[in-house]
């Protein structure tokens, strides 16, 4: 895995899309700081520029990067959630401007899952992960499912998980504000 990891770190590097499998569904990703990578993204999914899409990291501390002011809600979050939350947040920085929601918005989840998890350690940056599909079609839940459209769209298709058969759930997904109101989108 550690040699996969480090291809895939040379891809994204680059302003490549991957095929990756992520703490929750087959996702297409690349570097979330790259707008060139991004567009391509919206590109291969079909996808109105305007639909939000989300980044992982490896570990809390690195919100404070990406977000101007972390609620304090946060981190309790993170720390008791037993299966994969994505936050949204409000004031998004220092990613792809074409990432951020109109609304100044963006939805981060810190991975836990150990694929994903050394992925975005070793490449430093927070990585876009948005379901592997063509726009208004079936989320795939494992690699069998991704499309032949899709993997021929990306410059790399990771190797790992891919005879995973497993039907994992999306994440949970909860928007925070400032002074800890928050809303959840989906349980």
């Amino acid at each position: 895995m550690k040699e996969e990891i480090k291809k895939i770190v040379e891809v994204l590097r680059a302003g490549g899309i991957i095929l990756y499998p992520t703490d929750t569904v087959w996702g297409l990703g690349c570097d979330a700081t790259n707008e060139k990578a991004v567009k391509r993204i919206f590109d291969i999914k079909r996808r109105s520029d305007t639909k939000a899409m989300i980044v992982l990291i490896d570990n809390p501390a690195k919100l404070q990067s990406y977000v101007e002011e972390v609620p304090e809600m946060a981190w309790d979050l993170i720390e008791m959630s037993e299966k994969p939350l994505t936050i949204i947040y409000p004031q998004a920085k220092n990613l792809a401007a074409n990432l951020i929601a109109k609304d100044k918005t963006i939805g981060i989840r810190v991975t836990k899952e150990h694929f994903s998890k050394n992925l975005c350690a070793q490449f430093r940056n927070p990585i876009v992960s948005t379901s592997a599909n063509i726009s208004g079609n079936a989320t795939p839940l494992n690699f069998s499912q991704v499309s032949e459209d899709i993997k021929s769209a990306v410059d790399y298709v990771v190797l790992f998980r891919q005879d995973d058969m497993s039907k994992p759930a999306p994440s949970s997904i909860i928007k925070l504000d400032k002074g800890n109101l928050f809303q959840l989108i989906r349980e």
